[in-house]
């Protein structure tokens, strides 16, 4: 209920996303013509790449204006934390289905989010160690994750398509989904991978929402002391993948991920891990002691 005390109906978020529709609103007007210059001095602020190092430039000789917004709010920082073993353990065995298995193990085995979930195809899934004869030369069980238009909604943040290797597990539970998908839809001529089953719309893609949901239902069925979100499980990826050797950059393109440095706030070192990158430093006084002798 609105009144003293309550959380704002409008939060830092909202209100910085609001703040840029106005502007682009602006920016369009003033393009136009449809509204005087001196409004972008009111809301941006003007500069140009005159003072940029000549490779910040970009390739045009031309100078071109920058422009940095006046008006936002500072957002609070939230700490995404990883789902830990045994809750994603807890979660599977909760699972009623095996799509849900699958989704999950897709979301915290593979590191997909969940709009790359909702949006895989059956063809974007090479499960067999030899892959030439669908016409793919990647050795191993992997998917495709590519971006496009889908029905459901669904959208991979990802601009760029990538192949995701996967363990005998997940291949295990493709595996299981198939014969379920027989048994429940066995006419079904729908290319994507994960459809509604068990309610209607029989024989539709399942939307992101709904893996959400899912997570959601599972950690109270599991009986968690937390929600537990798709986000936690990608995060849990990365750091499992970090804890068992794998480096930064592994981890990188494991997730489609851009730079380096993207995934670093992906990773929670896990405290054993901690402990032995301690251990692994050598102790001063020994050095000396080794030195006098």
């Amino acid at each position: 209920m609105p009144g003293p005390g309550a959380k704002p109906v409008r939060g830092e978020i909202r209100v910085n996303k609001v703040l840029t529709a106005v502007r682009m609103f602006l920016l369009y007007a003033v393009t136009n013509k449809m509204v005087p210059g001196w409004v972008l001095e009111q809301i941006y602020e003007i500069g140009d790449t005159r003072d940029l190092p000549e490779e910040a430039r970009g390739e045009s000789d031309g100078m071109r204006l920058r422009l940095r917004a006046r008006h936002r709010v500072q957002e609070p920082e939230t700490d995404i934390d990883r789902a830990s073993d045994e809750e994603v353990v807890a979660m599977f065995l909760a699972c009623r289905s095996a799509r849900d298995r699958l989704t999950l193990l897709l979301l915290s085995r593979v590191g997909l989010r969940p709009g790359q979930v909702a949006g895989l195809r059956r063809s974007d899934s090479h499960l067999l160690m030899d892959s030439r004869p669908l016409g793919c030369d990647i050795d191993g069980a992997h998917v495709h994750i590519a971006r496009r238009q889908n029905e459901n909604g669904a959208w991979s943040k990802s601009k760029k398509t990538w192949a995701m290797p996967v363990d005998f597990l997940v291949v295990q539970a493709f595996d299981q989904y198939a014969l379920e998908r027989h048994e429940q839809l066995p006419s079904s001529e729908s290319d994507f991978l994960l459809f509604n089953l068990f309610r209607p719309p029989y024989g539709k893609p399942v939307t992101t929402d709904a893996i959400g949901e899912l997570c959601e239902s599972l950690s109270r069925r599991a009986g968690l002391g937390r929600m537990i979100t798709p986000r936690m499980c990608r995060h849990a990826m990365a750091s499992n993948v970090a804890d068992a050797g794998g480096s930064l950059d592994e981890v990188q393109a494991l997730l489609g991920q851009k730079t380096p440095h993207s995934p670093r706030p992906y990773l929670h070192p896990s405290r054993t891990r901690l402990r032995d990158a301690i251990e692994r430093v050598p102790s001063p006084r020994l050095q000396f002691e080794g030195e006098g002798r």
